[in-house]
């Protein structure tokens, strides 16, 4: 977005975020303990909670994210910086819905004690561009759903083309521009409305979409690596047992003390920080596992690599339309 709009977005960010908030303490409350719902969220702190984020509860997490941004003006640094206050966090795949605002399953809106890869991210990007509890809990949906809408019509399920796609205010693809024009890539078809009926049970009319993503072999991730920024997000790119080609795996690129690059990610049994040649090598253990024992797995392709925006201006929520 042009640095010549930001005073009007900014504005309409405000005021959207002024209308989202009574939205939010309702679907919060509805679902939060009494405990963790009185928990104050404005009183300062002193110096950084020794807990980790996944100890936490509400309140804490909203004093340390007015902490982290009062001490670290950096956000790639601040997003470091969060990411590694949950290393151990314990890994549960599946772990959001939008319970209570819909009922199509139980699954909450938020989860601080445990991750799945996607919920780790979101949760980073989300207190790195927070100050408080409350506009943390509004920049998640942001983050979560196309145009701030919550839904599970318009939660961005598909990592290439709904999360990488709704999010770009946040992050840039520069796979093909890593690779070179020779690079390899790969076609994708998403069928929302089939997966949203037959995993969701929803109905929506939204036509099959195709496209073709490029992506860095995991040959030649290590060597490029060193092009990344602290903050990128990370897509593991796999094949799968049918043939089909997509991004199974996600996490964010921290720089390691002497400035290698390393992949901070949640992956069971709980988030962690390793090297890129590190991850390569155990998913490759993996594999050869697999094959010795006669067990179906993915194959790890490569990676795409998504750059943290350096002028990230949030654009605000659409009005939630009313449901029918």
């Amino acid at each position: 977005m042009l640095e010549s709009g930001r005073g009007n977005v900014e504005f309409s960010l405000k005021k959207s975020m002024r209308l989202a908030l009574s939205f939010i303490a309702i679907v919060s409350a509805a679902f939060m303990p009494a405990a963790l719902a009185n928990t104050s969220t404005t009183d300062p702190v002193d110096a950084q909670p020794a807990k980790p984020l996944y100890q936490m509860l509400p309140g804490e997490v909203g004093r340390y994210l007015a902490w982290e941004h009062a001490h670290e003006h950096d956000v790639r640094r601040r997003i470091a910086a969060i990411a590694r206050k949950n290393i151990g966090q314990p890994y549960r795949l599946n772990l959001l819905g939008e319970f209570p605002y819909q009922v199509h399953d139980t699954l909450p809106m938020f989860s601080l004690d445990h991750s799945d890869c996607t919920v780790f991210v979101e949760h980073t990007y989300a207190m790195a561009l927070s100050k408080s509890w409350d506009e943390f809990f509004w920049m998640l949906q942001r983050i979560r759903y196309r145009d701030g809408i919550i839904g599970v019509a318009t939660r961005n399920h598909y990592t290439e083309l709904d999360w990488n796609v709704a999010n770009s205010w946040l992050v840039t693809d520069v796979s093909a521009q890593l690779v070179g024009p020779d690079g390899p890539s790969y076609p994708m078809t998403v069928d929302r409305a089939t997966f949203l009926k037959t995993r969701h049970h929803t109905e929506a009319d939204i036509p099959v979409e195709t496209s073709r993503q490029a992506y860095v072999p995991k040959a030649r991730a290590v060597a490029l690596a060193g092009q990344l920024r602290e903050g990128d997000y990370v897509n593991v790119v796999s094949l799968l047992g049918d043939g089909k080609t997509m991004v199974t795996h996600v996490g964010l690129v921290v720089l390691g003390p002497d400035g290698e690059r390393h992949f901070l990610h949640s992956s069971d049994p709980a988030v962690r920080e390793e090297t890129f040649a590190s991850f390569i090598a155990r998913t490759e253990a993996r594999e050869e596992r697999n094959r010795q024992t006669g067990k179906k797995g993915s194959t790890l392709l490569g990676f795409k690599f998504l750059r943290l925006n350096d002028n990230i201006v949030v654009p605000p929520m659409a009005p939630q339309p009313r449901p029918s």
